[in-house]
């Protein structure tokens, strides 16, 4: 072996091993005439000052010990004899032959001078403590002796490498974090794993591209961009494309959270921030992805009330330096990841730093599709499986959603002993999922249960009639996490929605109260949920798009998030009061209208509630052997051929 495999220990940690020798000296020698001392009991003492052979009993008052000193003519005799000739006690005045250990001080001094008192002895009775000033000394210093060793010894776990000199750092809690991928090690993703996204995916394969072959952009007098910025909702796949970049980039990669910024200490944001893009220009051209930025770029001065700089914007002042400033290198393109891109600074957003912002939004049903098929890779599927059946079954799910659904899926499968995942078993993940986990053993009346078919059955009948309501999948009245029924939709994908598809759906979502209304004549607290989504839905007709005949064309949404309203509203009470009128009468106007509605397919809302009861769960071909084809269908069925019949009487 190597001397340099040999490592000497420090200097410093001499201190420890001193420390604890000395610990073990004291502990060792400063007890020794006790460990020396052969050991006694109450009753053989008894014995012993019976034949007058104690001298003296010194009682140790500290630590319920007593010390036993024999006379001269005792130390002669046979049975003494072990004790008087131990090398470690040179002298019967200097230590004592025997040593015992008493239970209560009173009745052990009683039972001494009861015994002298009998037998006449002129055994002397002595009261003494037990010091070790050196232990003592060992023991009070010892704390400040460790303390210092720690300190010491952090100090120099905690000391930078500095490069030889007096250039080097003190400490290395000032040094970047960021993790340097290889891509021959680290990680193996690629554009191919990344599915969907296309506009996205096609924004930082270009970036990549800049770094591999930047002479085909500068040729033109163009500049690479600095930086670009990635903003969508949770789980759409932000992260998951940077790791593509990661390993599709041929240029070193430098990956961190905004939280790896942090620190307790000031100035350590900005030192980071500084030792993170020196390393990133020494090894240009390099990519630098920052996830979760809003953690240190967040809009500067708000909610600041000590009206000092904190240590949060002073790591973003340097990163804003660093990313456009005097001295900055073009060869280092920094990506970020958000979905707070509202609270950012203003002038981290601004061109310059973050050239581009690529928005990462949920996926839609054909990009739902290639996910689906990304995920079910590694899954043992059925052969029947439909991919389109289940992107269509998961709208508003996002990449991570998806992932979660074929995990799910798969585990129910190898639950039910499945040989392979079959399309029951992503039906049954979805509902998981979307409404929790099946509570089949909660304790719920006839009455109550009843009243929740009813409700579902509500919901049901009222989406059948309507036009733009969402069509529906299943209705249940299995309990399902905090829901005690609930109803399936399959959602159409709108770009933009309009005022009447907006009614039909408050008015579906009222149908289950409506339902309650018409058949008990009573109203329940089943339908909290159906009330908080149809008033959001009102409140956003009226205050964010405009869709109100009384208030106009206004809107009191700000996209930008810089106006922070706090307690304050950007509107007079005059105009509240109008806002809170015209929300309650949309959906009092839909409720009625629900209730209408359910009056005229009564005796059909019944027959629907009772099979519900059967059979717990019902599908779309319950409804249509119930209602037949939804009306517009029918109305629709009935205007082709009258159009088809025109333009042939019109050749």
């Amino acid at each position: 072996m190597s001397k340099n495999n040999t490592k000497k220990p420090s200097k410093y940690g001499w201190i420890f091993y001193a420390a604890i020798l000395v610990f073990i000296a004291v502990n060792l020698f400063g007890g020794l005439a006790f460990n020396s001392t052969e050991k006694t009991t109450t009753s053989q003492l008894e014995d012993f000052m019976k034949q007058g052979d104690v001298a003296k009993v010194v009682i140790i008052t500290n630590t319920r010990q007593a010390k036993v000193f024999l006379t001269q003519e005792a130390l002669s005799k046979e049975e003494h004899r072990k004790v008087s000739e131990s090398p470690l006690l040179p002298s019967a005045t200097l230590a004592p032959q025997y040593v015992l250990d008493f239970g209560d001080l009173q009745n052990f001094e009683n039972k001494i001078n009861e015994l002298k008192r009998e037998y006449a002895l002129d055994t002397v009775l002595d009261y003494d403590k037990e010091n070790n000033y050196l232990l003592e000394l060992l023991i009070s210093v010892l704390p400040f002796v460790l303390i210092i060793g720690v300190w010491i010894f952090l100090m120099r776990r905690m000391s930078g490498s500095g490069g030889g000199g007096a250039g080097g750092q003190i400490f290395s809690i000032g040094k970047s974090k960021a993790k340097l991928f290889d891509e021959k090690k680290d990680t193996r993703t690629s554009f191919k794993d990344v599915a969907g996204l296309e506009g996205a995916k096609e924004e930082v394969q270009e970036i990549v591209e800049f770094l591999k072959n930047p002479d085909k952009y500068t040729a033109l007098g163009g500049k690479i961009p600095k930086g670009a910025l990635l903003v969508g909702p949770p789980g759409t796949g932000k992260t998951l494309l940077a790791k593509a970049v990661a390993g599709e980039a041929r240029v070193p990669f430098f990956s961190l959270s905004g939280s790896d910024f942090v620190e307790m200490f000031v100035g350590v944001g900005a030192s980071r921030v500084r030792d993170l893009f020196k390393q990133a220009k020494d090894k240009s051209p390099a990519i630098i992805f920052i996830d979760e930025i809003d953690a240190i770029g967040r809009a500067r001065g708000k909610n600041n009330f000590t009206g000092s700089n904190d240590e949060r914007e002073n790591t973003l002042n340097q990163l804003l330096t660093e990313m456009d400033g005097f001295g900055t290198n073009t060869n280092v393109i920094v990506l970020a990841a958000t979905n707070r891109a509202d609270v950012l600074d203003k002038a981290l957003m601004r061109a310059g730093r973050f050239d581009r912002q690529i928005y990462v939004d949920l996926p839609d049903l054909n990009e739902r599709k290639e996910i689906f098929e990304v995920h079910l890779r590694p899954i043992k599927t059925a052969e029947t499986l439909d991919v389109d059946f289940l992107a269509r079954q998961t709208p508003g799910f996002s990449g991570a959603d998806i992932a979660n659904v074929c995990n799910e899926a798969a585990l129910i499968a190898a639950r039910n002993e499945h040989k392979a995942v079959t399309k029951q078993d992503f039906l049954d993940a979805v509902d998981r999922i979307v409404g929790g986990l099946e509570k089949k053993n909660k304790i719920i009346t006839a009455e109550e249960k009843k009243t929740i078919a009813f409700h579902e059955a509500g919901h049901a009948t009222v989406s059948w009639m309507l036009r733009y309501a969402a069509p529906l999948v299943k209705v249940s009245i299995v309990p399902r996490g905090q829901s005690l029924g609930a109803a399936w939709y399959l959602p159409e994908e709108r770009q933009i929605v309009r005022p009447e598809q907006l009614m039909d759906e408050m008015c579906a979502t009222m149908g289950g109260r409506a339902a309650e209304k018409v058949i008990f004549d009573t109203i329940s607290t089943g339908a909290l949920s159906d009330l908080e989504k149809v008033t959001k839905q009102a409140r956003a007709m009226v205050t964010i798009y405009g869709l109100n005949e009384k208030l106009g064309n206004v809107t009191f949404y700000d996209s930008s998030g810089q106006n922070d309203y706090g307690f304050t509203k950007p509107y007079s009470e005059v105009t509240a009061k109008l806002i809170d009128d015209e929300i309650s009468k949309i959906i009092e106007e839909q409720y009625q209208r629900a209730i209408q509605i359910l009056k005229e397919h009564k005796d059909k809302l019944t027959t629907l509630a009772n099979r519900l009861l059967e059979k717990e769960v019902i599908f779309k071909d319950d409804l249509e052997h119930i209602f037949g084809k939804r009306p517009f269908e029918v109305i629709e069925e009935t205007e082709v051929p009258q159009s088809t019949e025109k333009s042939e009487e019109t050749e």
